[in-house]
């Protein structure tokens, strides 16, 4: 049986790490240790839900997610396991070795086509792989000042051009305890050299929340962005 412990198990961790998140550059933050991961996807963490997050459900509707896709920061695997069930090619690569091992369970219960890594997202050169779409739910949100930059250089090593970076991270307009709040000119200014906004729009990411034991869906205030790699 899983062991599901509170949302705020880890959500704690966060507000730690975020001294101040309705001014998420006021102070700088740690990037969250993975360690931090490991003891949470032990359990059932807060970002963990039973399919694909709906922004990224819907570009997918859309047509607009394409090629070779990389889902990074994948957890256990929900929206590359949505993506490949459409027929495209997909990686998942997560630093948390028990997501990826959930994440490859359900690829096999399903017979889903999708390859799942354990790797670091900052450096994606290592794969020694190009992608025509880049998939990010909730990643860039849990990094430093410093780490972000790396994330977004470690995306553009394997992101051919065109190709389009996704991302669902939190804004400055959630209310829920959790990492930091990115405002639209936080996402401008991490993708100023090198690459081209195609779009920032509010949407929302939906989490797990616990009461008396029952799992429950709550909606968070976030961006969805698309960035092309120039």
């Amino acid at each position: 049986m899983t062991d599901r412990r509170p949302a705020t198990t880890l959500t704690t961790a966060f507000d730690e790490a975020n001294t101040d998140p309705g001014r998420p550059q006021a102070t700088p933050v740690a990037t969250i240790p993975v360690a931090t991961f490991e003891e949470a996807y032990a359990g059932t963490p807060p970002w963990d839900i039973p399919g694909p997050q709906p922004a990224f459900a819907r570009l997918a509707w859309s047509g607009a997610i394409t090629g070779r896709v990389l889902d990074v920061g994948c957890g256990t695997g929900e929206n590359a396991l949505f993506l490949a069930a459409r027929g495209l090619d997909v990686v998942g690569l997560d630093a948390s070795e028990t997501a990826i091992a959930k994440a490859r369970a359900k690829a096999d219960a399903r017979r889903a086509g999708a390859v799942f890594l354990v790797g670091d997202a900052l450096e994606l050169s290592t794969l020694g792989r190009q992608f025509d779409t880049v998939i990010d739910s909730g990643l860039l949100h849990v990094l430093s000042d410093d780490d972000r930059a790396r994330l977004v250089a470690s995306v553009a090593s394997v992101l051919r051009c065109g190709g389009r970076y996704y991302v669902l991270c939190f804004s400055e307009h959630a209310s829920i305890p959790g990492p930091r709040r990115l405002t639209a000119d936080d996402l401008r200014a991490a993708f100023s050299v090198g690459w081209a906004l195609e779009s920032i729009t509010p949407t929302h990411i939906e989490i797990n929340v616990t009461e008396t034991g029952t799992w429950r869906s709550e909606r968070a205030a976030a961006w969805l962005a698309c960035f092309e790699r120039v």
